[in-house]
């Protein structure tokens, strides 16, 4: 059984994108429950807030991509038009109110049957599901949220800060041994919620310096108050995918490095298919991968170990 590379010698964590997104509509209870079953290592929410300042698993600031509500005759008048889409913002809609919409599967080539069946869970369902999942199976299920655009919330007077906050606080969940990790593209918004509250802070990146030295700098600067980053997955390797040493220069600086995102149906160039990408991430010794099909990423760890 080969060693990992990892930064601590395990095996790298599968992170559930979304929930088991690749089967069921992202964000949602169900989909959440079924990455656990597939033996998902963490379940990974997004979050944007309510008018009223409630919390929810959702990627999109804009509802109409992954939500019934464009259906809705109640909802018609909210729509907004921005650089020529319509849409529904998040922030238009009291708690009650999203409570009552439903989960659509915004890729078209997936498995749409359970459209318009699943609620917009609460962030705070979302950590309870976690707990009891965990408890059930035995297990810490680490729960990993990502801050969604978080200037633009503040420019409506929604500080997704202070309400994440409130909620780990009043659970007992802040601090660097919480099982809730905490992930931001605004690395400063995402330093000032670790500062606040203790809890592993990941960087997430979409570029990062080609010149060695400077990318070196950058992530020793990352390093001072990061426990990892989490890149892009094609900041990894190049197009013919060579390795372009980000993983061993994040690791000689004590980062991890969590890797996005993993899916079966698409993007997995320059690889033949995505268990050839998964192979290439677990050579690289990435300590994890974010996956939209938890379970593929599961086998294929297993498969790796008994090369």
């Amino acid at each position: 059984m080969p060693a990992w590379r990892t930064l601590d010698g395990r095996p790298p964590r599968v992170i559930a994108h979304r929930g088991a997104s690749g089967y069921l509509p992202e964000h949602t209870l169900p989909g959440y429950a079924l990455a656990a079953q597939q033996g998902a290592d963490v379940l990974e929410p997004d979050l944007l807030p309510s008018r009223d300042g409630v919390l929810y698993a959702r990627h999109d600031y804009g509802l109409a991509r992954s939500t019934d509500v464009a259906s809705r005759p109640a909802f018609a008048s909210r729509a907004r038009e921005r650089d020529g889409t319509r849409d529904w913002w998040i922030t238009d809609f009291d708690a009650a109110e999203l409570d009552t919409l439903r989960a659509i599967q915004p890729f078209a080539q997936r498995d749409h049957a359970h459209d318009g069946r699943h609620a917009l869970p609460r962030f705070a369902a979302v950590l309870e599901l976690a707990a009891r999942l965990g408890a059930e199976q035995g297990r810490v299920l680490p729960v990993y949220p990502e801050l969604k655009h978080p200037q633009r919330c503040r420019a409506r007077g929604l500080d997704p800060v202070a309400l994440l906050a409130a909620e780990l606080q009043t659970r007992g969940l802040a601090g660097p041994q919480a099982p809730v990790w905490l992930q931001c593209f605004d690395h400063g918004v995402l330093r000032e919620a670790g500062e606040r509250l203790g809890n592993p802070c990941y960087a997430l990146v979409e570029t990062l310096p080609a010149q060695a030295d400077a990318r070196g700098a950058r992530l020793r600067a990352l390093a001072t108050w990061a426990r990892g980053i989490a890149p892009d997955k094609r900041l990894l390797w190049d197009a013919r995918g060579r390795d372009r040493g980000l993983v061993d220069a994040a690791h000689a600086v004590g980062l991890e490095v969590h890797a996005w995102t993993f899916r079966d149906d698409l993007g997995y160039a320059p690889f033949a298919d995505v268990r050839a990408e998964l192979r290439a991430a677990f050579a690289l010794g990435v300590d994890a991968l974010f996956c939209d099909f938890p379970d593929t990423a599961v086998a294929a760890r297993a498969a790796h170990a008994w090369r």
